[in-house]
């Protein structure tokens, strides 16, 4: 007879096509191994397809045996193939029973209900359980059709066997080897998932078995859990049995085989694709766990975590939680990373931190780790790349190599090979430098060959190209990437290249890295392009890189002020775009620098580039000749266009960019001591403007009640821009013919309203040094100087003492102001004690008599006794605790006790 045995569950390939990120349910490596073989040769011969749904257990055909003592008789299933060892709870496994296919009759009932069936078996035990049995065989035809039929839904039945196995009531040995059975018949896709989720107890039976003490057990429960879970329709089903909550717990435990975890944790992996799940995945025990997990020995263990960490990272939500679990430098190791690894785990390593980077906070972390977010803008935006060639080699900035006296290399290589006939002894090279040089040569030469982005060139030539995808690339990598796609044709390339700058720009170091590089010349070069956002970007980067001072000095070299003045003068620039270039603008004109030059001589500033510290020596370059003609740009700031642009922001925009505005202007009349510029384009329309603020008209407005922090930031911005705007009112009145064309009536009722305003106090320094500038050089206002100064002390002098004794950590200062308030006391200003008690300054007072020095104490009591002839200050006086300081006075008979006796009869004690 020919036998007809179905094909192994084995060799059952997964589906393809699933879900992405989601973990393929295959067939483990690791395959279990039972310590019996009878449910094994059960499973052997069920079809791997065409199940018949079983509609309940009690419909299900009877079970072909059961487990009794090897001596009982046993009618043996319909059709059974091998050797069956029986093992009993009681009894030692008897020998093998041997089973064949034959085709006789012998179960009418089964007869009947097939009456096409050509097979049935016919058996004889022996009474120890090791006899054989004969099976005559009549027919030899292979099974038809109906004979599959019936052992398919003869296969259910199976099924349902090992399931009811699974029972509280069956021995331990029993469960492990039916939640094998079902595990590995599991495997066979998703037909067999469907008929095994018919029975709903299987998956609480085996969430069940994932708290035995056998590793073997739990593996299978894991595994058959893996693979119900990479069903879309069970996902839901299982969380809600509880199944994240079990595997959490199992993996907690301290001692786990990599089996275990691998399967768990796959597990998880498939449940976390549903974003509904991840709530309940995600939590600060769990995380701490996947990050301990990056570490695993076991690289399936490591995929697994990695997957999970990629799929919770797709919710928002979780992302603070993966963050203080300390992902971001495991994972940004991992990229760093030379060593050959794990591909899954670096695609989910760089999807879990691509996710994260697109928020600014935590972009700002993973570039602290070394890695550089770098758009992919498609491997055919590279062919327009033309790498230059050069007779001589140059850094990436642009620095030329000065050649040595030495004869030409024998082979004529020295002009290709960098450092070749270079005398080490004059060249002093930076890392910095050698970094860019290595990272060009890289980029380049991928770019020369055709094979940058290659992985993801047909992704960006589809339509996916526009949904501005990034990648990640170690510092040294991203930044001449960076570089090299500013040198492209592609506007939409280069904008993305300008913002990721802008990005990554986050500290010196990165700052130096992109000077370096020589991305200052081609950012300079693209503030001429006609594109708006090619504009926009190039300028938010420029800003970002001009924070530090010596890349500031590069980017003023390369001649960016004149793009920058013809982008206020003549484009009509919005207003980030005009706050843009006006910060940078602002840091290169700087007036507290340009006075400090003419101390030092500024002319030599450009005269002695081999002593530069951005030129070491034994390099020369372009950079020199545009440090020599610096001097010569800023000329183009004194154009009265440019000016006229300047006075008109100053009158409509917000305080922020009159700020700036000032600043430029105030730089102005540094550079051009006659002030002519300035005074023939109406400037005081302009400081008209900045003084007279939207928060010093709107006295009735709700907005300090109901919105304190806002107001309170509205009334910083307008501080500072006032404060700039009086510096440059007392720069201007230096000026003669501006002294006769200004209005001083105005300036000065406008500036006393300030003085008496709540801006800061730190911000009325130069409020008051106008004022009383304006004040003394008109003739006609002598008679006012008096109310003036008064006014000045009370709102200006008196609260910025205090505020010196709140804040200052110098004792001596601390004395220092207390001392001068008791002059200003002294001299019988009115309401100077009003003043000291309205802006808080009893307690700082009485501080300073409790630690300060005998003079110190001294004036501190002499302004509390002032304070106390004022009933209304008795109970702030005694709420700052003088009265204790007082007593210890008197009773160490120091020499300031008389003053204190008197201060305690005073007081209401």
């Amino acid at each position: 007879m020919k036998n007809w045995l179905p094909s192994s569950p084995q060799r059952l390939a997964p589906r393809k096509g699933r879900t992405p990120r989601q973990n393929p349910v295959t067939v483990s490596e690791r395959k279990p191994k039972p310590k019996n073989n009878w449910i094994f040769l059960c499973l052997s011969i069920l079809p791997p397809i065409g199940f018949k749904p079983i509609r309940m257990l009690a419909s299900a055909t009877p079970t072909p045996f059961t487990l009794k003592p090897p001596n009982a008789q046993q009618k043996l299933p319909n059709i059974l193939v091998g050797v069956i060892p029986f093992a009993s709870r009681n009894t030692k496994r008897s020998s093998p029973t041997v089973l064949s296919c034959t085709t006789q009759h012998c179960n009418h009932q089964y007869h009947a209900s097939n009456p096409h069936s050509k097979r049935a078996v016919t058996t004889r035990v022996s009474s120890d359980g090791g006899g054989a049995v004969d099976a005559t065989p009549h027919h030899s035809t292979p099974p038809d059709t109906e004979e599959l039929g019936a052992s398919h839904s003869f296969a259910d039945s199976y099924v349902a066997l090992f399931i009811r196995m699974l029972g509280l009531d069956h021995d331990n040995l029993d469960r492990e080897q039916a939640i094998v059975a079902l595990w590995k018949y599991s495997l066979g896709g998703k037909k067999h998932i469907d008929a095994i989720m018919q029975f709903p107890g299987c998956v609480n039976l085996t969430l069940n078995l994932l708290r035995s003490e056998s590793s073997s057990t739990c593996e299978a429960a894991a595994g058959l859990l893996r693979s119900i879970s990479s069903v879309n329709l069970y996902r839901e089903l299982i969380a809600e049995s509880g199944a994240i909550e079990e595997i959490t717990g199992l993996l907690t435990r301290p001692s786990l085989t990599h089996e275990v975890k691998e399967q768990s944790m796959s597990t998880l992996w498939n449940l976390s694709v549903d974003e509904k799940l991840r709530a309940k995945i995600a939590n600060n025990d769990f995380l701490s766990l996947l990050v301990k997990s990056l570490d695993d020995e076991d690289i399936k263990v490591q995929e697994a975590a990695g997957g999970i960490l990629a799929n919770l990272a797709l919710s928002h939500f979780s992302h603070s939680m993966i963050v203080e679990a300390g992902v971001v430098p495991k994972l940004a190791k991992v990229l760093k990373t030379d060593v050959e690894g794990s591909k899954v785990v670096r695609k989910e390593a760089k999807n879990v931190l691509l996710e994260l980077a697109k928020d600014e906070y935590y972009r700002i972390l993973i570039i602290e780790e070394g890695l550089v977010p770098v758009p992919i803008i498609g491997a055919a935006a590279y062919k327009s790349f033309r790498p230059g060639l050069h007779s001589w080699p140059s850094l990436p900035d642009g620095t030329d190599i000065q050649q040595t006296p030495k004869g030409p290399s024998r082979f004529g290589a020295a002009e290709l090979l960098l450092g070749l006939n270079i005398d080490d002894k004059n060249l002093n090279m930076e890392e910095a430098k050698m970094n860019a040089i290595v990272g060009r040569t890289q980029q380049q030469f991928l770019a020369r060959i055709g094979a940058i982005e290659m992985e993801d060139k047909q992704k960006s030539q589809s339509k996916c190209s526009a949904d501005h995808r990034l990648t990640l690339l170690p510092w040294m990598d991203g930044v001449a990437r960076l570089v090299l796609i500013l040198e492209l044709e592609d506007e939409s390339a280069i904008s993305r290249a300008a913002g990721s700058i802008a990005d990554a720009s986050i500290n010196e170091h990165m700052r130096v890295a992109f000077k370096e590089a020589g991305a200052v010349k081609h950012l300079v070069r693209l503030l001429s392009c006609n594109d708006d956002s090619v504009r926009l970007a190039v300028t938010r980067a420029l800003e970002r890189m001009s924070i530090s001072k010596d890349v500031c000095q590069v980017i003023e070299a390369e001649g960016v002020v004149n793009p920058l003045i013809s982008i206020l003068k003549h484009w009509p620039a919005s207003e980030s775009l005009m706050e843009r270039s006006l910060n940078i603008l602002v840091r290169i004109l700087d007036p507290s620098t340009e006075m400090k030059s003419k101390f030092y001589n500024g002319s030599k500033k450009y005269s002695d580039t081999a002593g530069s510290p951005e030129v070491p020596a034994g390099l020369t370059g372009n950079m020199v000749g545009e440090q020599r003609s610096e001097a010569n740009t800023r000329e183009d700031v004194l154009d009265t266009a440019f000016i006229s642009r300047l006075v008109e922001i100053l009158k409509t925009s917000s305080p922020s960019l009159q700020r700036k505005v000032a600043s430029i202007l105030e730089f102005v009349t540094i550079i051009d001591p006659s002030m002519g510029s300035i005074i023939s384009v109406d400037i005081e329309s302009g400081l008209d403007a900045v003084f007279q603020q939207n928060f010093l008209k709107d006295t009735e407005s709700d907005t300090e009640g109901q919105h304190p922090e806002k107001y309170a930031l509205e009334v910083e911005e307008a501080g500072l821009a006032i404060s700039a705007a009086s510096r440059l009112l007392t720069k201007l009145l230096d000026s003669e013919q501006f002294r006769q064309s200004i209005k001083s009536t105005h300036f000065t009722k406008l500036l006393r309203e300030i003085l008496k305003s709540n801006i800061p106090t730190h911000k009325k320094d130069w409020v008051a040094a106008s004022l009383v500038k304006l004040t003394s050089l008109s003739g006609r206002y002598f008679g006012s100087e008096n109310t003036i100064n008064m006014e000045i002390t009370l709102y200006e002098t008196i609260p910025r003492l205090i505020e010196q004794m709140k804040t200052s950590l110098s004792v001596e200062a601390q004395e220092a102001a207390v001392m001068e308030l008791n002059r200003i006391i002294s001299e019988g200003l009115v309401d100077s004690t009003r003043a000291i008690a309205s802006q808080g300054g009893i307690f700082p007072l009485v501080k300073i008599i409790e630690e300060g020095s005998e003079r110190g104490v001294e004036a501190g009591l002499a302004i509390l006794n002032n304070l106390s002839m004022d009933t209304e200050n008795h109970s702030v006086i005694l709420a700052a605790g003088a009265v204790p300081a007082l007593r210890r006075i008197v009773l160490s008979q120091r020499p300031q006790w008389p003053r204190a006796i008197h201060l305690l009869r005073t007081l209401p004690t």
